[in-house]
């Protein structure tokens, strides 16, 4: 079982979609009491991030995810919810996120369009992830997005992605995993990482 947290961001039903397509049950709530029992979690985002954990607040679901981490059992951010592992972002005059990896979320700066929309490839910096088991190097993945994340601790990286600038697309720290791309949007590639996660 797969247990979606849903602050309100607009795309849980596409997730939870995607894992049902591959055979996997999941549950969409609300509940820290279904956080703190969940086997794991995915925590999926559009829009803001300082909207978004202001809703991790107002709900009380921030504990019980640090919580759910501190204890090993695996996670994973998909887009804002990627964004939302790191310790700060520029975005909207600056806010917060969960601080469960050091670093920063900041906007593009380039003369490419903003947002980033549509397909770019995936650069892996780490072979061994699991999460990346039978995804070959440079494929291509489905990005909509203006900010980026940029890890203190270059050891996480798990793969970047060039857009003007090669920046930081995924990352994996013990339990804890995070990719900037919408895998539910990402055709096989994506379906495929969402099994590699559910056979973790």
């Amino acid at each position: 079982m797969i247990t979606i947290i849903d602050y309100e961001s607009g795309n849980l039903r596409s997730v939870q979609k995607a894992f049902e397509f591959i055979g996997t049950k999941a549950r969409i709530t609300q509940n820290p009491k279904d956080i703190l029992s969940a086997e794991k979690i995915v925590l999926p985002g559009v829009g803001a991030m300082q909207q978004a954990i202001e809703k991790l607040e107002a709900l009380s679901l921030i504990d019980p995810i640090k919580k759910m981490i501190t204890d090993g059992k695996p996670f994973l951010g998909i887009c804002v919810g990627f964004q939302l592992l790191f310790e700060k972002s520029t975005e909207g005059g600056g806010s917060k996120g969960l601080g469960i990896l050091p670093g920063e979320v900041t906007r593009f700066e380039n003369n490419l369009k903003v947002p980033q929309m549509g397909w770019n490839q995936l650069q892996f910096q780490q072979q061994s992830c699991p999460l990346l088991k039978n995804i070959e190097d440079n494929s291509n993945v489905y990005f909509c997005h203006s900010y980026f994340a940029t890890p203190e601790d270059k050891s996480c990286i798990l793969t970047t992605t060039d857009y003007g600038e090669a920046y930081t697309s995924a990352v994996w720290k013990d339990n804890v995993f995070g990719v900037q791309f919408h895998p539910e949007k990402s055709q096989n590639i994506g379906l495929t990482l969402l099994t590699n996660f559910v056979e973790i």
